[in-house]
């Protein structure tokens, strides 16, 4: 999933900036947590390229692209006990609402939690480095929540959730766009992809920023089938 994941965003990166996927070159930012370079994904020396972000579980990816700092995570449905498990990583009013659900609700509700959470710390920049109870992304008053990002879930296929994070406190309106697993490997894949959304690269250097556009990408096909598709 790890590699199809990695083609897919090249892809997808590919209609947004006109460049070939195997030509574009992506880096890391300086991580502000922690001083290493492990920050956010960007492409390098390619002026006024847009932001991304990439996140897969368990045989679904997700990409966003954005005019501004974006963040997306998915999340396959944990088990209870992993649930469990985490609940002391929380911020601890995030602790007491899941804590508060009936048994049955609380592997939904922590996974709505944790993609917010993960999205959040992705559009920062800093990721896992920073500590997980710090900031509240729970389901209580957004006034509650960082300042400066508007962070949403979205709805995905059965057994898994997704959140994406965008810098600014507009409101924001995301375009949910799933692809199908053979595009991934077509040889045309970058035109089947722009034929998604006709004029997508116009249409998104028009946009104003507190738009972000999100393409599932999803691979259930094994090594074997993957390699004959190519």
């Amino acid at each position: 999933m790890y590699v199809a994941a990695h083609v897919g965003l090249r892809r997808v990166l590919s209609v947004y900036t006109g460049v070939e996927p195997r030509r574009l070159s992506i880096g890391r930012e300086w991580c502000e947590e922690c001083g290493e370079r492990h920050g956010r994904p960007v492409l390098v020396d390619l002026p006024g390229a847009p932001e991304f972000s990439l996140s897969h579980s368990r045989g679904l990816a997700l990409v966003a692209v954005a005019r501004t700092r974006v963040g997306v995570d998915v999340q396959a449905l944990p088990s209870r006990e992993t649930v469990d498990a985490c609940l002391p990583l929380l911020h601890p009013a995030e602790c007491q609402e899941i804590t508060r659900l009936p048994a049955d609700r609380r592997q939904t509700a922590f996974a709505r939690l944790w993609s917010r959470k993960e999205a959040y710390l992705k559009g920062l920049g800093t990721g896992l480095a920073r500590a997980t109870d710090l900031d509240y992304l729970g389901e209580g008053a957004e006034s509650w929540r960082p300042t400066g990002w508007t962070v949403r879930n979205m709805p995905l296929c059965e057994g898994h959730v997704g959140a994406a994070a965008l810098a600014g406190d507009k409101d924001w309106r995301a375009a949910m766009h799933p692809v199908p697993p053979e595009w991934l490997y077509a040889r045309d894949a970058v035109e089947h992809l722009s034929e998604v959304e006709p004029g997508l690269r116009t249409v998104l250097r028009a946009h104003d920023p507190s738009s972000v556009r999100t393409h599932a990408l999803i691979d259930t096909r094994n090594r074997k089938e993957r390699a004959q598709a190519s």
